[in-house]
Parts: structure tokens; sequence; C-alpha cells
């Protein structure tokens, strides 16, 4: 028997590999002759970056850069000849900041178009900007500015790139070498379909988590409106209801007008990238899991993903999360065979955090002695 074993991480608990290793210990307790193969994911948000290097064995560039209150720190990239993928969290990320410096009224993406900027002076032809873990609200305007992008207000004064300005911008003046932008095919990953502003957009759905408080969350909203009008107004590009614009910050739509990038769901990306689809094509049973399979699971998550695609070939897809809020109805709907969480199977919370590898291990172990007596 043949089993993939194909997690994201659980946030603040196990990473991916780690999550694997556990599974894949559980199966083996269960029955030793088990072939399993280990096949981590990420969808496209923060840990992208170390999953895509362990499949693909990628060259590590380190590049001192902006954080997201302006101080000048190390942050990486990964690269071959041609390609490069940047994480904005490396640069940009909520973990950068203590709790409390996050607010994204004054944070910006500065860094991330740092690293931009460094992997097209080293010759890449392509870019996979990985969307998610930001502490921004800023729609990319730092990310614009490190590369040439100016924005100005009424009394054309040049702005700070931070999320408080958006509101304030009157005019952008493009880079003078915008034709470095044009020889580079972006591709934007995002685990998340939210418009750029509104009651679903993204100061609303994640400035809160970033540290805006109510007042300030309506005033990056507004900022992010008046936004997308300047850019449809001067750049031409109507970014208001694209899904996955208000992705990290609004860097979804950001990217689209700034570097004529392409939306793409992180997880379908990951999967090709990966070479998903063959790694399946013998396996009797697919393992997959993540934190918490919610509603956001069915917006295109590693769970989702991996279900969609081992239902097509008709292989069972067993999943262990920290916790599930989805219906039994919903938990099929999507091709799941089994599910099993990690706080029931605790006493506690407190123990699901503490003991999360032990209980996993033997979630997989119970999973499996389960799936004999069928």
């Amino acid at each position: 028997m043949k089993i993939l074993v194909a997690p994201d991480k659980f946030k603040d608990s196990l990473n991916a590999t780690e999550l694997c290793d556990a599974i894949a210990s559980g199966i083996n307790k269960f029955n030793p002759n088990i072939e399993v193969i280990k096949h981590p994911l990420a969808d496209g948000g923060d840990g992208t970056l170390n999953i895509l290097d362990q499949h693909l064995n990628l060259d590590t560039i380190s590049v001192p850069i902006k954080d997201p209150l302006f101080r000048t720190i190390k942050a990486s990239y990964k690269k071959t000849n041609t390609v490069a993928y940047i994480e904005m969290a490396e640069a940009s990320g909520l973990a950068l900041l203590n709790e409390n410096e996050r607010n994204c009224m004054h944070t910006t993406s500065y860094g991330t178009g740092q690293l931009i900027l460094d992997a097209i002076t080293k010759g890449v032809k392509t870019i996979y900007l990985s969307l998610g873990g930001s502490a921004t609200c800023d729609a990319g305007i730092g990310l614009a500015q490190a590369l040439g992008y100016t924005f100005v207000n009424q009394n054309n004064e040049s702005l700070k790139p931070i999320g408080a300005n958006l509101g304030k911008i009157y005019t952008i003046r493009p880079p003078r070498n915008k034709n470095i932008l044009n020889k580079v095919n972006f591709i934007s990953l995002c685990d998340v379909d939210n418009p750029l502003f509104g009651p679903q957009g993204a100061s609303h759905m994640f400035s809160a988590q970033k540290g805006a408080n109510t007042k300030e969350i309506i005033i990056l909203d507004k900022g992010l409106s008046h936004f997308a009008a300047v850019i449809d107004n001067q750049l031409g590009k109507n970014i208001t209801n694209i899904p996955g614009a208000g992705a990290a910050g609004g860097i979804g739509g950001g990217s689209i007008a700034f570097l004529n990038a392409k939306l793409q769901s992180g997880i379908k990306t990951i999967l090709e990238i990966t070479q998903f689809s063959k790694k399946i094509e013998k396996i009797d049973l697919i393992f997959t899991g993540e934190g918490k399979i919610d509603q956001q699971t069915l917006n295109g998550k590693v769970v989702f993903g991996v279900s969609q695609l081992a239902k097509t070939k008709n292989i069972p897809t067993y999943v262990i999360a920290g916790t599930s809020d989805l219906s039994i109805s919903e938990i099929k709907s999507i091709g799941i065979t089994s599910l099993k969480t990690v706080l029931s199977a605790s006493k506690d919370k407190h123990e699901a955090f503490t003991n999360t590898k032990h209980i996993v291990e033997k979630l997989a172990f119970e999973m499996m002695k389960q799936k004999l007596l069928t």
C-alpha cells in the first residue's frame, strides 16, 4: 500500500514538514510495511517559500531591505536562473513586528518591492509573489515606491507609502525605468478571494489582526476605495471587483495595478509547481490537513485543493485538522473521506497546543485502524 502525506502547517504549532513526519509515524506504527511518501504543502501564504525550496532545491538570496516600519533588516528570497519566488511575509510580515508595533495604518510593503527589484537586476524573467502573513494594508504602494513609483498629494508633496496615506493620493507617477517591469512575468499567489474594499475587503476582514482599531479600519477601507478610483482613472486598471484583490492588505490589487500581475490560487499553483498530480498516480490513500477547517477552506486552502484533485482520481482523502467548523455535508462535498481534529482528541486547548505531534500521530494510527475495519 502507498500513502501520500500532503498537509499544510498548523499555524503556531507544527510546520508542514513536522506534520508530515507525525502523520507518517502514526501510519507506520500501524503498519511498518506501508510505503509513505511525504509531500508538504502551502497555500501561497507564509511558509510557501520553505515548501517550494524543499521540492525544488532553490538558491537562497539574502538582501538588506526595509521592514514594515522602515528599519533595515536582511530578508531572503529563492530563485533559479530565470524564476524567483518571493514571500511577502519575509520582508513585510506581521511576524517581523512585536505585538505593540503592529498597526497597519503605519506599515509598508516597501521591503517586498526591494526583493522584487533585486530579483529583476539578477535577470529573472518570472516572479512568483506569495501573498499572506503581511503586516500591511497599503495596497502595495510601498512595494511600488521601491520599484520607482511616486505618490503625491494635492499639494504635490510626496507621500510616505503607508496605509494611512492611501486616501491622500492625488497623482501616481510611474517609474522612469518602467520598461524593466514589463519584461518580467509576475504571478501573485493568494489564499483568499476577498475584494479590495467593502465589508469583505482587505481592511474590514484583516486589519484588526494587524493592529487597526475600529476607526482606523474605516479610514483604511475608504483609503482603499479611493486608491482603486485613482488607479482606474490614472493607470486605466479596474481592480474594484477582482476576487483576491484584497489579499495581503490590498497587494493582490496593487500587484495587478503596478506589476500587471496575474492573480492565481496559491494552492493550485503550488500543486502544479510541485507536480502533485503526477505524484498521486499510483497512490492508494492521501492524508492532508491544516490548522483550521472552515469556510475559508472552501475558498481554496490546501485541504480543498488536495481533496478536489484526489476526488478526480477516486483516491480516498483523510484529513487531520486542528479544529473544524464545517458540517458533515460540507466536508463530504469537497471530497473528504474521513476527518479528525486534534481539539476533539484532546482534553482541552492547552493539551491540543502542547502535545500536538503526539495527538496527530495517534489520530493517523486510529484512522488507519478504522480503514482496516471498513
